[in-house]
Order: C-alpha cells, then sequence, then structure tokens
C-alpha cells in the first residue's frame, strides 16, 4: 500500500507565487515603500546641516562614510544602503507598474467616468512616480557621480550642493520632484498602511494626520536647501 505523501513547495516557488498575486505585489509596495521613506526622513535631517555651514556639512559627508567602522570598512555601510535603496526602487516600480497595467485591463470602459476620484489618486501616483524615477537618476548624476554637476569637487559635498542649486533650471526641477514626492508620500503612506493591515476605523483619522504631516515636513525640509541657495542664506 502506497503512503501518500505531500512536498512542501520550494521557496523559491512560494516566493514567485506571491510576487505574481495582486496581494503579494501591493504588500512588496508597501515595504519597499516604508524603507525609502526612512531613508528619506534621514536625509533630510542630513541634508539640513547644510545651514550649519559648510565644516558642519562636509563633516557629515565625511562620517557617513565610516558608519560601522571598523567592523565595516570604509564607505561599506554606504554601499549596503545605496543596494538596499536600489534594490526598493527597483521592486517599487516594476510592482507599481504591473499593478498599473493589471488595474487598466480590469477597468472596464464605461465604469472610467464613474472612477473618477480614484482615478486622480492613481494618475497623481503614476505620474509622480515618473518624476521621481527621472529625479533619482538626475540627482545621482549630479551630487553623486558630479557627473552633470560643472563646478563639482571631490570630496566636498557642502560646495557641490551650493554648485548645484547655484543654477536656476535644477532649481526648478527639484522644487516640482519634491512636491511630487508630497503627494506620493500622502497617499502611499495611507495606502501602506491599508495594505499592511495596520488600519482601522479608530486609527483611520491617526494614519491620515501622520500621512499628512509627513508630507509636509519633508516637502517643505528638501525645498528649504534650494530656497536657502538661491536666498544667499546658503552659500
Amino acid at each position: 500500500m502506497a503512503l501518500a505523501t505531500t512536498r512542501r513547495a520550494p521557496a523559491s516557488s512560494f516566493i514567485g507565487s506571491v510576487w505574481r498575486s495582486t496581494v503579494g505585489k501591493k504588500a512588496v509596495m508597501a515595504v519597499t515603500g516604508l524603507i525609502m521613506l526612512a531613508y528619506l526622513v534621514a536625509h533630510m535631517l542630513g541634508n539640513l546641516k547644510v545651514f550649519f555651514g559648510a565644516g558642519e556639512f562636509n563633516h557629515y559627508g565625511q562620517w557617513i562614510r565610516t558608519i560601522g567602522e571598523p567592523f565595516l570598512h570604509h564607505e561599506w555601510f554606504l554601499w549596503i544602503a545605496r543596494v538596499g535603496l536600489t534594490v526598493s526602487v527597483g521592486l517599487h516600480g516594476v510592482a507599481a507598474y504591473q499593478l498599473s497595467r493589471r488595474d487598466l485591463a480590469a477597468r472596464p470602459a464605461k465604469y472610467v467616468r464613474k472612477r473618477a476620484r480614484a482615478s486622480y489618486a492613481t494618475r497623481t501616483m503614476r505620474w509622480g512616480g515618473v518624476i521621481l524615477g527621472l529625479f533619482i537618476v538626475w540627482h545621482i548624476l549630479d551630487l553623486t557621480t558630479l557627473t552633470v554637476n560643472p563646478n563639482a569637487q571631490e570630496g566636498h559635498p557642502y560646495e557641490n550642493l551650493v554648485a548645484s542649486f547655484g543654477r536656476w533650471y535644477v532649481d526648478v526641477f527639484y522644487i516640482a520632484a519634491m512636491l511630487a514626492l508630497g503627494l506620493h508620500i500622502r497617499h502611499g503612506f495611507w495606502s501602506a498602511a491599508q495594505t499592511l493591515g495596520a488600519n482601522s476605523p479608530r486609527r483611520d483619522r491617526a494614519f491620515k494626520i501622520v500621512a499628512n504631516l509627513l508630507a509636509a515636513l519633508l516637502t517643505c525640509g528638501f525645498i528649504a536647501i534650494p530656497i536657502g541657495v538661491m536666498t544667499g542664506v546658503v552659500s
């Protein structure tokens, strides 16, 4: 008599099935979104050191390269963070694109006008995501690799930042991207709470307040930097 046996699905198969599901893609977007949000808060706080002068900001720029030493080698933490962020941004973008395609394919044409409100939020997230994606590429080329910053000096982050925001078109692009970021965070934080099951009728109001505050603080914090350069407060 043959005994029936059950085989456990390989981990790769389980991960694949989760990724292929709509719920799984939304969960990936929620988790990666929160990772990026934590980075943005830390990044904004670090960038605001520019208002304390070149010495303070340049010291901060050197310090982040030594985090984890001597356990980690010089700049290892920075590269680990960069790889983690790149993976998060990639997964977030791919999941968003695939969910968008599924949503368009499943939506009957006759219901498009009835869902105008939902479509507005969706379009805002889509176009905001595109703007932010382009901005990330520019930002890396401008202040990390120094490729598109003609007045950049290796090892002088304060001077490089001032040189970058000394160009009006960079200021316009940066401010537009930060406004898109604020809208993205405002809607995305709320969506992440829903996806991860953290919201409830009792907590809904609190989550909306937190989403609005985070969006406003991050937007204002980042925009304050180019405005500081334009007004001569940072020079």
